[in-house]
């Protein structure tokens, strides 16, 4: 069982504030920069850190339990079997799912999705049949189906974004017609940190026959989803994102479609039956998963998952939010910067994000000069090169931030992009 420190508990801090409660979950945010100054993390929308209850439950799998699951007969094997399998539970009721059996666990968000392409696209998409798409999309939700294209000729089209940086819903209405077989959107951009309407989407798509795919990579970990009642027809979610391991994700999908579904990949584990000319298939999930899973991997997700729930997503919404609006406050007020997306008052379920362009300076020289003050953030597209394309930029600047960052690394980070900028101004 995965508990959270005693400290949350019993802290007398002030109720908004969960980054006091929590930041002692955290060691690597306890380490300082070799000048001694302290370590200020802003680019939790890249990977997100990981509590020591994870890191735990991970090394008591491996210091305790660790044998190949649902095959042996030992009790190593039974462990093992039993911890993994709890973590698929677990996810199953971070979203809402109906039954365990709709997690298929994969490496990652990318391979989910690449799953639903090669399988669910490859058996049911002809040619002419359209797939719906963002120009915000993260390159795992546009390269797996521009393959997908490439072997069946559907065609793709790409639904705008409006001025401040939101799905342009007109748009997207008017591109959706008897033809499109799938929608496959994010559910908060990496870069936009707009939050797009699934509550409008998902009706629309169903209307015309559509199934909708959505990416929640950058909303699992800060705010409440129920697949069943978005009823939506997948759903992705990446475990490093999650304050778990790398090498881990899962693709949730309404049973009857894994049903429906070939095998993704062949081998051991997803078999019932092997014969010299033929083979027969596992159970669900079974069958989407060849081969020795990343055992330790799931154990870890399934304590991160369980930690989340232990916080409540809500809280970490409601702290997140109040953490938006001072990062984008601090933000605005430096001369000739621009973020890009709508502002937290535009829409206030935005992702905790900002991403900005500074006039005449590079992003990657910014993420280089304030790394050297020990404050992380990312540069570059963000695997969204279509997007900073149609903004006319090849690099942007981003500072992410999670419930366990504070009002002042936020005011930190400000202070010193403010005298960054001016630096690199002078030196231009």
């Amino acid at each position: 069982m995965t508990t959270l420190n005693p400290s949350i508990a019993r802290s007398g801090a002030v109720s908004g504030d969960l980054s006091s409660r929590v930041r002692a979950d955290f060691p690597i945010l306890a380490q300082k920069t070799p000048d001694d100054r302290p370590l200020i993390y802003l680019d939790h929308a890249a990977t997100s850190q990981k509590p020591q209850q994870v890191i735990d439950a991970m090394q008591r799998y491996y210091s305790c339990d660790n044998a190949n699951v649902h095959r042996g007969a030992h009790q190593l094997s039974a462990r093992a079997t039993e911890s993994f399998e709890a973590a698929r539970t677990t996810a199953a009721g971070f979203v809402g799912a109906h039954s365990p059996s709709e997690i298929v666990f994969t490496r990652n968000a990318s391979e989910a999705i690449n799953l639903v392409a090669r399988s669910w696209g490859d058996s049911t998409l002809r040619e002419g049949d359209e797939v719906l798409l963002t120009v915000m999309e993260h390159h795992s939700n546009l390269v797996p189906w521009q393959l997908l294209a490439q072997r069946t000729g559907c065609v793709l089209r790409h639904v705008g974004i409006t001025d401040d940086g939101r799905l342009d819903l007109e748009d997207f209405r008017a591109q959706l017609s008897e033809r499109t077989r799938l929608v496959s959107l994010v559910h908060i951009s990496n870069t936009l940190g707009c939050c797009n309407p699934l509550e409008s989407v998902i009706p629309a798509a169903h209307a015309v026959g559509a199934l909708v795919l959505v990416d929640a990579c950058q909303s699992l970990a800060h705010q409440s989803i129920d697949v069943v009642a978005l009823e939506a027809d997948f759903l992705v979610g990446s475990s490093h994102k999650l304050c778990g391991p790398t090498g881990m994700g899962f693709l949730w999908a309404r049973e009857t479609l894994l049903e429906a579904m070939p095998p993704f990949l062949g081998g051991g584990e997803m078999i019932q039956d092997v014969f010299l000319d033929h083979s027969t298939w596992a159970v669900l999930p079974h069958k989407f998963e060849a081969g020795t899973p990343a055992i330790g991997e799931a154990v870890g997700m399934g304590a991160a998952l369980h930690y989340l729930q232990e916080i409540g997503l809500d809280a970490i919404q409601a702290w997140e939010a109040q953490l938006t609006q001072h990062l984008f406050a601090r933000l605005q007020a430096i001369d000739g910067l621009r973020i890009l997306g709508p502002t937290p008052e535009q829409q206030p379920g935005r992702g905790a994000l900002a991403t900005f362009l500074v006039e005449g300076v590079h992003a990657n020289d910014i993420a280089a000069l304030i790394d050297a003050s020990g404050i992380c953030i990312r540069s570059g597209h963000h695997c969204c090169q279509p997007l900073h394309r149609l903004y006319g930029v090849s690099a942007s600047a981003r500072a992410s931030l999670s419930f366990t960052s504070t009002m002042e690394e936020i005011d930190a980070f400000a202070e010193e992009l403010s005298s960054t900028v001016s630096f690199l101004r002078e030196h231009s």
